[in-house]
């Protein structure tokens, strides 16, 4: 043994940290700590102004800080491995900053529901329930969704940009878990809106600990959990392709269950249809941009050298989620249920783009919008008409509630000019229709698609979106050439942030089709994934 005396003291290595790029983070986290703060200290009657200001200083810091290291050049990977601080994590987290800002004013609202917000008085009452009635009567109000989003908005920001597998797993669980309580909280039809929680908490689940299998085999395959160690052993041809297989298989499942793909996306219309509806919209987008940023991350940065085995499966699983959401589409009767499988054809057309994975895998060609530019581009095209339509759905009401039967947007149009034009321009967007935001969207993920040698699959996806732009223009047909049948139904004025949210989505979905270069400019430039 050696002497105590003689003992040399061992030093302790500690992480070095950049905390000037790691600054929009904190600031996001701290700002959910406030918010929760705020919650618990203040009294009911200013607790909602306050909680408002509070995530709007924090977003609005966040996103300078953001575009702030953007600008400088702030590229590398940090935080000891664990966060790629790169084109594609700036672009993201700008646009998740500006995206939770806007769904922050949609929580916000409270003209529609008689002065309350569309978020139930008591989430613990049972429905129906003397102690809900009691809570109804007091105008008491969930004013935690704010640091709930919050703190949902920082694990997104965590996910996109996770360079290391656990991070991502962690990040994943971050922003499932409040997504899981707000789905819960609609102020009407309690039951349906707390069924579409469960689902998606049990389903959820299911996934993260499939996705958490799949990390698990690939560190027995390469040894490490950071994607370039991954990246290295693939290359590398290491003994155990079995484990690679099956690592691969499992975390594309955990990831394309957040993004909605087929057959990973029963979730997707119950709980866009059961969840308060700003909460549908806050998920159809910032959800699926952050989980589409984080399997491309995966794909091109760690499989990137295994493409020959997952294109082919991406590529299925894009066709088929294409056709399932197009053609089940045309099937609903309900708004936010035909917006869901909307939703899930978006998603199979992002992921024709992935698949093709031109310009973003080494070998493959170069030169004009790659794969990673042209899905940045119509994420954001995309977030803005989502945004959009979700601010004006709740204003179409039925005896205190809203009205989401296709029935009950007939003559809409008629009634409200300015509604059935700006809902139509949005519907026209999802359809890829000329000169919207969503047609150069669909422009440049098909055509980095058929740069990647998949055009089939880019054939495909047109066809498909003309199945689907069948029921967009439906939709524009019900609430412009039809009678109104239903006499209860009423078009509610929303207040000035419900339709500051529509007037961004309708004025960025007209600029982005009519002028389109820098935005494409700049996608391109966030295109690279550093390694």
């Amino acid at each position: 043994m050696i002497p105590l005396d003689v003992m040399v003291p061992m030093e302790i290595p500690y992480p070095q940290l950049e905390y000037r790029l790691l600054a929009p983070l904190i600031v996001v986290l701290v700002g959910a700590g406030l918010g929760i703060g705020v919650e618990s200290t203040s009294k009911r009657g200013p607790r909602y102004g306050a909680q408002l200001i509070v995530t709007t200083i924090t977003l609005v810091t966040a996103l300078a800080l953001t575009i702030r290291n953007w600008m400088v050049g702030g590229k590398q990977i940090g935080a000891v491995g664990s966060i790629a601080f790169d084109g594609p994590t700036y672009f993201t987290w700008a646009c998740l900053l500006v995206f939770g800002l806007l769904a922050a004013l949609l929580f916000a609202e409270r003209k529609l529901s008689g002065g309350q917000s569309q978020f139930t008085p008591m989430g613990s009452a049972v429905p129906g329930s003397p102690l809900e009635r009691e809570a109804t009567a007091a105008r008491a109000e969930h004013t935690e969704v704010f640091p709930l989003l919050v703190l949902s908005l920082f694990g997104m920001m965590l996910f996109a940009s996770a360079n290391d597998l656990i991070v991502m797993f962690v990040a994943l669980e971050i922003f499932s878990l409040p997504l899981y309580l707000l789905a819960g909280l609609a102020r009407r039809r309690r039951m349906l809106s707390q069924e579409a929680a469960l689902k998606y908490f049990l389903l959820g689940s299911l996934s993260s600990a499939i996705f958490l299998y799949g990390v698990a085999l690939l560190y027995g395959f390469s040894g490490s959990f950071q994607l370039r160690g991954i990246d290295l052993a693939v290359s590398a041809g290491s003994q155990g392709r079995g484990l690679l297989l099956a690592g691969m298989g499992m975390v594309a499942v955990g990831l394309l269950f957040k993004v909605g793909a087929v057959p990973f996306h029963s979730w997707t219309p119950d709980v866009y249809n059961g969840s308060p509806t700003p909460v549908t919209g806050f998920m159809a987008i910032c959800t699926k941009f952050a989980a589409v940023i984080a399997l491309m991350r995966v794909f091109y940065v760690a499989l990137g050298a295994a493409r020959w085995d997952w294109q082919p499966l991406l590529a299925v699983i894009a066709a088929v989620t294409m056709v399932i959401g197009a053609l089940i589409g045309l099937s609903q009767t309900d708004v936010k249920r035909m917006l869901a499988y909307s939703s899930i054809a978006h998603a199979g057309f992002i992921l024709v783009a992935i698949v093709g994975a031109s310009t973003a895998v080494s070998g493959l060609p170069a030169g004009g919008i790659g794969s990673t530019a042209s899905v940045l581009f119509y994420l954001a095209a995309y977030g803005l008409a989502t945004l959009g339509a979700f601010a004006l759905i709740p204003m179409v009401r039925k005896a205190g509630g809203e009205a989401t039967g296709l029935a009950s947007w007939q003559g809409v149009g008629r009634r409200k000019p300015a509604l059935g034009i700006l809902m139509g321009l949005f519907l026209l967007s999802f359809a890829g229709i000329p000169p919207t935001a969503g047609f150069v969207g669909k422009l440049v993920v098909f055509t980095s698609a058929w740069k990647g040698g998949y055009a089939w699959l880019v054939a495909l996806a047109i066809l498909c979106s003309l199945v689907a732009a069948f029921f967009y223009i439906r939709m524009m047909v019900v609430m412009f050439f039809r009678d109104p049948v239903d006499d209860e139904v009423e078009v509610v004025d929303a207040s000035w942030m419900s339709w500051l949210v529509v007037a961004v989505g309708a004025i960025g979905t007209v600029l982005l089709g009519v002028w389109s270069t820098p935005l494409l400019d700049l996608a391109e430039q966030a295109s690279i994934f550093l390694r």
